[in-house]
């Protein structure tokens, strides 16, 4: 994964960074969110993209 393209997923429960993905900062200007298994909470949470 290229560092300029790399988002950090923040789990909105326990506020713990959990996941680690790519995207397209052209096609996509708003903050990525998405459901995900956050490992801590054990359970599906939505995660949104953080700085």
């Amino acid at each position: 994964m290229s560092q300029d393209n790399l988002a950090k997923l923040e789990c909105t429960v326990c506020k713990r960074i959990t996941h680690y993905t790519s995207r397209n900062k052209k096609k996509l200007k708003n903050r990525l969110e998405l459901k995900k298994l956050c490992n801590a909470c054990g359970k599906h949470t939505p995660h949104k993209e953080t700085k």
